[in-house]
């Protein structure tokens, strides 16, 4: 049985894919601080997971628990672009210390593979679509240079001291479990929210700025895949599915879907944020075999019909 340690685990994309490792039958263990991560995504589990809440800054505390193990998932970040320029420190700390802190382990604790989560923020404003793993990156934001930086510490990693490590760059991850109530939401749980409780989500911008959306489903899929396929170690993929829509397309689409018409409101321009943002696949196809199974349709509507579920949960507990 292979042995997979998550790193924000407890969060939304680790979550699901710690659902997918232990139904492919890896015995799975998760590091997650909770800061941004959420107990409650894993209690459904039981004893099938265990749960180290630990600071991935913290070395000595995360060394035993990573040494030994087949694949290490580095998922863990402070996520959010508007944050790291409004205050630099925090997200400093734990994005590049942090993962400083999970290398070093992983390779003294001779870890076969580690796969790790960077950001497509890496490729800033470029006008070039869609955006290719040759491009020079152009981070607009710390958390975009924070990223970056965890790229590049792969690489060396992977060069100076032996550990086999894959980068993925993610794009806009959406589905199950994203919260919509945090500060590090994507804009596709607050439109889910929006939706639900019927009122008007505010677009900051004029809604015409467009992103690669991919379904979490199919980025576990890939992150795992990233991990067992032999050969590409020290290598950056794209993490998206080759598609974009702008946040006005986005939202008449979900209206659709739900059979509603709630007009957006609309605020200005967020700082860091890209206007246009969509992944060049090529490279993740051809040498990950990368296929995602989720058109944004039909990733939308899963991911409703769990917005719609939770939101019953939440009431019945409320009412209880």
């Amino acid at each position: 049985m292979k042995r997979s340690i998550v790193t924000g685990g407890a969060g939304f994309i680790g979550s699901n894919l710690v659902r997918r490792l232990l139904a492919e039958g890896h015995q799975v263990e998760v590091i997650d601080n909770l800061v941004t991560g959420n107990r409650a995504n894993l209690e459904d589990l039981g004893h099938h997971v265990e749960l180290h809440q630990v600071n991935i800054c913290d070395f000595e505390a995360i060394l035993p628990i990573v040494a030994g193990a087949d694949r290490v998932f580095h998922l863990a970040a402070l996520p959010s672009v508007p944050k790291s320029i409004a205050n630099p420190v925090p997200s400093h700390e734990f994005n590049i210390n942090g993962t400083f802190s999970v290398y070093r382990a992983a390779a003294e604790g001779r870890v076969k593979r580690l796969v790790y989560a960077a950001s497509s923020s890496a490729y800033g404003d470029t006008e070039i679509l869609p955006k290719v793993e040759t491009m020079a990156p152009r981070p607009k934001s710390p958390y975009a240079v924070q990223k970056l930086l965890g790229e590049y510490y792969a690489s060396v990693f992977h060069e100076c001291f032996g550990l086999e490590t894959v980068s993925l760059r993610f794009f806009n991850v959406f589905g199950p479990r994203q919260d919509p109530n945090s500060v590090y939401s994507g804009v596709l749980s607050l439109f889910m929210k929006c939706l639900i409780e019927r009122k008007a989500p505010v677009i900051y911008g004029d809604g015409e700025q467009s992103r690669d959306f991919t379904f979490v489903e199919d980025v576990a899929s890939l992150l795992i895949k990233a991990a067992e396929t032999p050969g590409v170690a020290g290598r950056v993929f794209n993490a998206g599915n080759g598609n974009r829509y702008t946040l006005n397309e986005t939202w008449g689409l979900l209206q659709k879907i739900e059979g509603v018409s709630i007009p957006a409101g609309y605020g200005p321009p967020r700082n860091g944020d890209v206007r246009h943002s969509q992944a060049d696949t090529t490279a993740a196809v051809r040498d990950l075999g990368h296929a995602p199974q989720y058109s944004f349709e039909e990733g939308l509507r899963a991911t409703l019909d769990w917005y719609k579920k939770d939101h019953e949960r939440r009431l019945a507990l409320v009412s209880a």
